[in-house]
Parts: C-alpha cells; sequence; structure tokens
C-alpha cells in the first residue's frame, strides 16, 4: 500500500549513550543491555510477523548518521520502502539515494520541509 505502519524507532545524541542508557534502565525500567546503548520495545498484540517493536537508541554526539547538525532522527516502519520512496519524490521530497539492504529489513531516508531527516524501515518477513 505504500504507506507508514507505525514508528519503528527514536534515535538522538547523548554524551555518554551507553551511559545514558543505564541510567534509562535503572530508573525507567528500559530493557538495555548491559554495555549497551539501546532497547527493544516490542509489542505483544502487533500483527506483523516479527512481532513488531520500536528502538529506543542514544548515538553519540558526533554521529553524522542523522545528517547535519539536528540531534535526533525517527524511523518510521513501512510496508513498501520502493513505493514510499518514489512517492516522495515524485512530490518533489528530497530522498536520499543509498538505500541499506540487511538480515531485518531495508532502509531509506528522506528529509521533511523542515529539514530533518527521517529514517524508513521496511522489516523483512520471515521466510517460510
Amino acid at each position: 500500500m505504500a504507506r507508514a505502519t507505525g514508528i519503528g524507532g527514536v534515535f538522538f545524541k547523548a554524551k555518554d549513550p551507553v551511559g545514558l542508557a543505564a541510567w534509562y534502565r535503572e530508573h525507567l525500567g528500559l530493557a538495555v543491555g548491559e554495555g549497551e546503548n539501546y532497547a527493544r520495545l516490542t509489542w505483544s498484540d502487533d500483527p506483523q510477523p516479527d512481532g513488531g517493536n520500536t528502538i529506543w537508541s542514544a548515538f553519540p554526539e558526533d554521529t553524522d548518521y542523522f545528517g547535519g547538525d539536528q540531534s535526533f532522527m525517527f524511523n518510521l516502519r513501512v510496508d513498501d520502502l520502493d513505493r514510499v520512496l518514489a512517492k516522495l519524490r515524485e512530490a518533489g521530497v528530497k530522498v536520499d539515494d543509498k538505500v541499506d539492504d540487511f538480515d531485518f529489513g531495508r532502509f531509506g531516508w528522506f528529509t521533511d520541509p523542515e529539514g530533518n531527516r527521517v529514517e524508513l524501515w521496511e522489516p523483512r518477513m520471515p521466510s517460510g
């Protein structure tokens, strides 16, 4: 259908990503592994084959993954990455030519009208 289906992740810069993640683990109970900078928040009622999840992650403050000087980036799950990117291009939206492909899904990026880089994620459905 070529649309966003949920929030795949919330990413932000931190001076000490691992330390900040540990603070969130201690004070808010986020399931952050020892020495890690992220938590996977799983939705128990999501119909997706992967159970559905949102990633919460602190990145080093000097990362350029977000593009420019923005201090955060969010990720939207989409049902058809290629079609969503094509629709955005047709509408004149600035779309990154790069698409990353991993075992767990494919990623693309665009820049919204306010200059925010946004990541799109099409989860890879298990074969079988």
